[in-house]
């Protein structure tokens, strides 16, 4: 097995649930983001609302950056999930 092979997330039911959470995790991270964007957007139309649009920006900015990052949580859980025979093996 190898990290980021679609077919550790079709290996079993739990493995099909973990994938499909981390999905809804990095839809919700993304759609976040984006909505900082616009509003941090529309914010910068008023110069008294320069300092939250730059908050804004910025969260939206580490929200992005999430978005790899949950990526490759993810495959590792899969992969770690895909190589149980392997564990087993060492463990003895």
């Amino acid at each position: 097995m190898k990290l980021f092979d679609h077919k550790n997330r079709e290996a079993s039911e739990a493995s099909r649930t973990l994938y499909a959470r981390f999905e809804l995790a990095h839809t919700f991270v993304d759609f976040m983001a984006a909505v900082c964007f616009i509003v941090g957007s529309i914010l910068f139309f008023f110069e008294s609302e320069q300092i939250p649009a730059t908050w804004l920006f910025l969260i939206g900015s580490f929200l992005f950056a999430a978005k790899p990052t949950l990526r490759l949580v993810r495959e590792i859980k899969l992969y770690r999930m895909g190589d149980v025979k392997d564990l087993a093996k060492r463990a003895k």
